[in-house]
């Protein structure tokens, strides 16, 4: 690693933002101890994390963001141990020969990094690395694919702190969310792959009579080299699900990062590497939609797996059709939350509104349309209120934080272009947050907005942005059709007796339903969706499957 060119021009940010202050019990902190700054393997340009009990005593707070004058030995700690983003191609790192990649900050807009994208040589000696793999048989057998499953999952533990400030850095998701959904989820997943990667798929058929008598069994082979296009709002869960599950199936996979997100996935590389996979196994690289297009149409790629909007999925499955290629798309959603006429609106209402708000929306399964029974129309609003009076905006690096920035500033303004189209279609605002006080970053004010019916544009598209719209209905039938008046089909909520919610499971077009705010995600459970949501699952023995394919092996019995 060390002969290994740095790839990232790092900024030292003492100022990240300076916010005013806020009214007293709002949902967050006046600011962080110096115990939160890192002393880890960061460069300064990065806010920092550490569970360290040191402190250095030069440091002052203003408002929410510290402001911390380092001392000389922490300054060098930091700023002699920046991170290192090459591309990973076979076992080879190397510096992309691509367009340059400007990585910002979306809580300042300033710029993070600047990397290298892959050009279409390397996007091709990456596929040809991992066929050659498939050609020589050289993954291992399920025990040591196990095991290195395993170890990764170890190595990405060991990285925490790492993660978490380069994750929360780039993508601006609230350490609240960032430590179960950057980190918690996909280590669960890879422990349950490295499980599930020793079981026995073969399935025997039995005996037929024939003529002539006859035994058959199916058994499942690796499909071959795998593609891997990741969004940019969860890139390490994205990279176990697809990486992952590719390689417990037995398949070499190259992983491609959303240009937006690109630092995280580039020191996945390194993990990979220091897990022990075997030699050209996983290749990780970074660009832009001419990369994607190159990685498609490569002819040794055998399936794409990709994670986006429906606009990009859909030319995603264009360009892998044209080589006859498969495909497994987790698209967009516009998920429905009932609050059964059952429920109690004011005991659910943080449950509800927390879950899309997290991550600022950018969630496919985000509950935005909040369908509410008639009687409880009053009461909802007014706990909705409160809750959005004290929901915690602004530093994402502060606990108390539910709600970061979004992820770039054509994002904002295209969130914002929703919400004033949805007011001027006679919408109203029924419940708004606050923002930080700042010019600076990529912000979007949590916003409630009722009075339009299912049909308005704001309850029909993705918007990913904290904002909800709330949908009266005056009983449960019409509250099921009101859900599956979608073109998606990803998700829904539903809050109410479990008995009650049980009943509706079977009429709603989703993919997953979850009861009274559900659990933490589940590593054997298929993730997919209906209708424009996508095509095929992930996570669970469905998501091995992706990557399998059925052969069925028969032969005759003569005893």
């Amino acid at each position: 690693m060390n002969n290994r060119c740095t790839m990232c021009m790092l900024l030292v940010m003492h100022t990240t933002m300076s916010c005013g202050s806020r009214p007293s019990g709002r949902i967050d902190r006046a600011g962080h101890d110096l115990t939160d700054v890192a002393t880890g393997r960061l460069s300064a340009g990065f806010p920092a994390l550490n569970t360290s009990t040191d402190a250095a005593p030069e440091n002052r707070k203003i408002g929410r963001f510290v402001i911390a004058t380092m001392n000389a030995h922490l300054a060098q700690q930091l700023i002699g141990a920046n991170q290192q983003f090459d591309l990973r191609i076979g076992d080879q790192f190397e510096t992309g020969r691509g367009e340059l990649i400007p990585v910002t900050n979306p809580a300042t807009g300033e710029v993070l990094a600047e990397i290298r994208a892959a050009d279409t040589d390397q996007v091709r000696r990456a596929v040809v690395a991992a066929r050659s793999t498939v050609e020589q048989d050289t993954l291992g057998t399920p025990a040591e694919r196990s095991a290195c499953l395993q170890r990764l999952a170890d190595v990405i533990e060991e990285h925490t702190d790492e993660i978490l400030n380069t994750v929360i850095a780039e993508t601006g998701t609230p350490i609240s969310t960032a430590r179960g959904m950057h980190v918690g989820t996909p280590v669960r997943y890879l422990r349950w792959l490295a499980q599930a990667t020793l079981a026995d798929r073969t399935e025997y058929l039995g005996r037929e009579p024939g003529p002539p008598v006859n035994e058959a069994m199916v058994v499942y082979r690796p499909i071959g080299v795998v593609a891997g296009i990741a969004a940019y709002n969860y890139p390490l869960m994205f990279a176990a699900m697809k990486v992952g599950a590719a390689f417990a199936a037995g398949c070499p996979s190259v992983l491609l990062s959303s240009p937006h997100s690109p630092l995280t996935l580039l020191n996945f590389g390194n993990w990979v590497d220091e897990a022990g996979f075997p030699k050209d196994a996983v290749s990780v690289l970074a660009g832009g939609v001419e990369v994607a297009q190159a990685l498609i149409d490569c002819p040794d790629v055998a399936k794409v797996t990709f994670t986006g909007s429906v606009p990009a999925g859909t030319a995603v499955m264009k360009r892998a059709a044209e080589g006859l290629r498969g495909v497994v798309l987790e698209l967009g959603g516009k998920s429905a939350a009932i609050l059964l006429p059952s429920s109690d609106p004011k005991a659910v209402v943080g449950s509800v509104h927390s879950r899309y708000l997290r991550n600022a929306g950018q969630g496919c399964g985000s509950p935005t349309r909040i369908l509410v029974h008639r009687s409880h129309l009053d009461e909802f609003l007014a706990a909705s209120r409160e809750y959005y009076d004290n929901v915690g905006v602004g530093d994402p690096f502060d606990p108390d934080t539910i709600v970061g920035p979004v992820i770039s500033e054509p994002h904002r303004d295209r969130v914002q272009s929703f919400v004033n189209a949805a007011l001027a279609a006679g919408g109203e605002i029924l419940a708004q947050g606050t923002l930080p006080d700042t010019d600076r970053g990529w912000w979007v004010r949590p916003t409630l907005i009722g009075g339009l019916n299912n049909d308005a544009e704001i309850n029909q598209e993705e918007i990913f942005g904290p904002v909800a719209t709330v949908l009266v209905y005056d009983n449960v039938d019409e509250a099921v059709a009101i859900a599956n008046k979608s073109k998606f089909g990803l998700h829904a909520s539903i809050f109410g007796p479990h008995d009650e919610a049980m009943a509706l499971v079977h009429r709603l077009e989703v993919g997953l339903v979850t009861f009274n705010g559900g659990a933490p995600v589940r590593s054997d459970a298929p993730n997919g969706g209906w209708k424009e949501s996508g095509i095929g699952r992930e996570r669970g023995e469905a998501g091995i499957r992706e990557f399998l394919e059925p052969v069925t092996v028969q032969w005759p019995v003569t005893d």
